[in-house]
C-alpha cells in the first residue's frame, strides 16, 4: 500500500497498486492537491490502456474496445476519488437521498406555519380570555381569593406576613440525612431495646405520618395552589409542598433505617382503623376542590374552599398531628430514639409554621368575605374541630392502651381538648372543653426554643442560613 506522501509525489502511483486504491479514506492535508495532481497526470486516455500489443490487435479491438476500457478506467479513477476524499469533507447537496430531501421539506412547512401562527398572536385578547389582570397592578387589587390581579406579579405585597414566613421557611431548611440515626437502629434491633408498647407508638406514628404529608402535599398542589389568588401566598404555599415532601422524605429515612416492614408501615392507613379514619375524614374535604372543573366565585364554593382550608391547617396539621408528637418526642426525652425525635422536633417546627400560615389564611377570607362567616359556617367549622379531636383521642388511645412514656391516654385527651380549645379561638370561635389544662407543659418548652440545642446536644435545632424564625 503506498503513502499519502508517496500518492503526493507520484499520483501515477496509483496505477501502480490499484487494489490499494479504496483503502484510502483517512484524509491529509494535502488530499486536495493530491487529488487536482493525479486528475492531471493518471487520467487514462484509450491509447496507453491498450498496452504494446495494441498496434497488432487495434484492428480486431476496434473503437468499442477502446471505449469500454476507457470507462472502465474512468470508473476505477472515480472510485479512488471519493475513496481519497476525506470524511469530514461535506458531500455535495446534490448527493443528498431522497429521504433528507423530504425531512427538510418537512421542516421548513413546520416552521412556516410555527411563524404564521406566532403573528397571529394577539396578547391583549389571549389575557383577557384567561383572566389575566392587563393593567398595572396595586395592592388594593389584590386579595386571597377570587382575584383578577397578576398572579406572576408579587409586589407590591400586601400580605406581609405571608412573604416573611415564605422566607422564614427558607431560612429553616434541612433534610433528613442531617440527622444521625445510629443510636436508634442500635436501640430498634436490640433485644432490650423498646418495650412493645413503645414500638408500637413508633410503628404507629411512622404509619400514619408518612400517609398524612402526603394527603397534605396533594391537597396544596391539586387544589390550594390554583384557588389562592394571591402571589405571596402562593410563594409560601409552594414552599409548605416542598416542606411537606421533605418530611415525607423523613419518614422513610426512617423507617428504612430501622429496617421495618415498608409494606406493613405505608398500608397502615388502609389496615389500621384509627388511622384509615383520620385519612378518610380528610380526603372528603378535598375530593370536590380536587377536581380540576371547581372553581370559587359562589358562596357554595367559597364555602367549600374555607372549609377545606380549616379541615387540613386547623384539624390535620393542627390537631390529627399532636398526640405522635407528644408521644415521639417524650421518647426523645428519655434518651430514646433520639435520632427519630429529633426528625421529629425539625417536622413539628414547619408544622407550627403552616398552622400559623393557614389561620392567617382562614381569617383574612373572612375578613374580605364576610357574608361567608355567617352563623351555618361557624356551626360547621366547630363540629369539624370536635369530629377531628375525637378522632385523634381514638388513635391516642389505640396507641396508649397502657401508660407508656410518662403519659396515658387520659392525659392525651385532655391535651388534645386543650389544643382544640386553641383552634376554635385562633379562628373566632368560642372553645368548647372548658377548664382543661396543658398535662405537657414541656411541649410549649420544645415550641418556643430559640437557638437552643435539641435533648442530647446533637445539633441546632433553630438551624438557619439565614434570619430568624419564631415558632409563634
Amino acid at each position: 500500500m503506498i503513502s499519502w506522501d508517496e500518492f503526493h509525489d507520484d499520483p501515477t502511483s496509483l496505477d501502480a497498486e490499484p487494489s490499494s486504491q479504496n483503502a484510502r479514506t483517512a484524509g491529509s492535508d494535502r488530499a486536495g492537491p493530491a487529488i487536482a495532481t493525479q486528475t492531471a497526470q493518471t487520467k487514462p486516455a484509450s491509447s496507453s490502456l491498450r498496452g504494446p500489443d495494441s498496434a497488432t490487435n487495434g484492428a480486431t479491438l476496434g473503437s468499442a474496445a477502446s471505449s469500454a476500457e476507457t470507462a472502465k478506467a474512468e470508473r476505477s479513477y472515480d472510485a479512488a476519488i471519493a475513496a481519497a476524499r476525506p470524511a469530514y469533507i461535506a458531500q455535495p447537496s446534490s448527493s443528498r437521498n431522497a429521504p433528507e430531501a423530504a425531512a427538510e421539506a418537512v421542516n421548513n412547512q413546520i416552521m412556516q406555519q410555527v411563524a404564521s401562527e406566532l403573528e397571529d398572536l394577539d396578547v391583549e385578547v389571549a389575557q383577557q380570555e384567561i383572566g389575566e389582570w392587563t393593567e398595572r397592578v396595586t395592592v388594593d387589587d389584590k386579595r386571597m381569593i377570587n382575584c383578577r390581579a397578576d398572579l406572576n406579579q408579587l409586589v407590591p405585597f400586601k400580605y406581609d406576613w405571608a412573604w416573611q414566613k415564605y422566607l422564614d421557611g427558607c431560612a429553616n431548611h434541612w433534610m433528613p440525612q442531617e440527622i444521625n440515626m445510629n443510636a436508634d437502629i442500635a436501640l430498634w434491633k436490640g433485644s432490650n431495646g423498646l418495650t412493645p408498647d413503645e414500638r408500637l407508638i413508633v410503628k404507629r406514628n411512622l404509619g400514619f405520618f408518612s400517609t398524612a404529608d402526603s394527603l397534605v402535599a396533594n391537597n396544596l398542589v391539586l387544589a390550594l395552589y390554583r384557588l389562592i389568588t394571591n402571589p405571596e401566598c402562593r410563594q409560601y404555599i409552594l414552599r409548605q409542598a416542598f416542606e411537606e415532601a421533605i418530611h415525607t422524605h423523613a419518614y422513610q429515612y426512617c423507617i428504612e433505617s430501622l429496617g421495618m416492614d415498608e409494606g406493613e408501615i405505608f398500608n397502615m392507613y388502609h389496615e389500621i382503623p384509627s388511622v384509615a379514619k383520620k385519612a378518610s375524614w380528610g380526603l372528603k374535604y378535598t375530593k370536590e376542590l380536587n377536581d380540576p372543573n371547581f372553581t370559587t366565585g359562589t358562596p357554595e364554593t367559597d364555602k367549600a374552599l374555607l372549609k377545606n382550608l380549616i379541615a387540613f391547617y386547623c384539624c390535620l396539621e393542627g390537631i390529627f398531628f399532636y398526640c405522635g408528637f407528644t408521644q415521639i418526642l417524650s421518647m426523645g426525652r428519655r434518651n430514646k430514639m433520639t435520632g427519630t425525635s429529633e426528625q421529629f422536633q425539625y417536622i413539628l417546627r414547619d408544622e407550627s409554621m403552616h398552622l400559623n400560615f393557614g389561620i392567617d389564611m382562614i381569617n383574612q377570607i373572612k375578613i374580605e368575605n364576610p357574608h361567608l362567616w355567617d352563623d351555618a359556617m361557624k356551626r360547621e367549622a366547630t363540629q369539624m374541630i370536635l369530629q377531628a379531636t375525637q378522632l385523634e383521642i381514638e388513635y391516642a388511645r389505640d396507641t396508649m392502651p397502657r401508660g407508656v412514656l410518662g403519659m396515658n391516654a387520659v392525659m392525651m385527651e385532655e391535651y388534645l381538648q386543650f389544643i382544640a380549645n386553641r383552634r376554635l379561638v385562633q379562628i373566632g370561635l368560642p372553645e368548647q372543653f372548658k377548664g382543661v389544662k396543658n398535662p405537657f407543659p414541656w411541649m410549649s418548652e420544645i415550641m418556643d426554643l430559640r437557638k437552643e440545642k435539641n435533648f442530647f446536644e446533637t445539633r441546632v435545632i433553630e438551624y438557619q442560613t439565614g434570619g430568624a424564625l419564631s415558632w409563634d
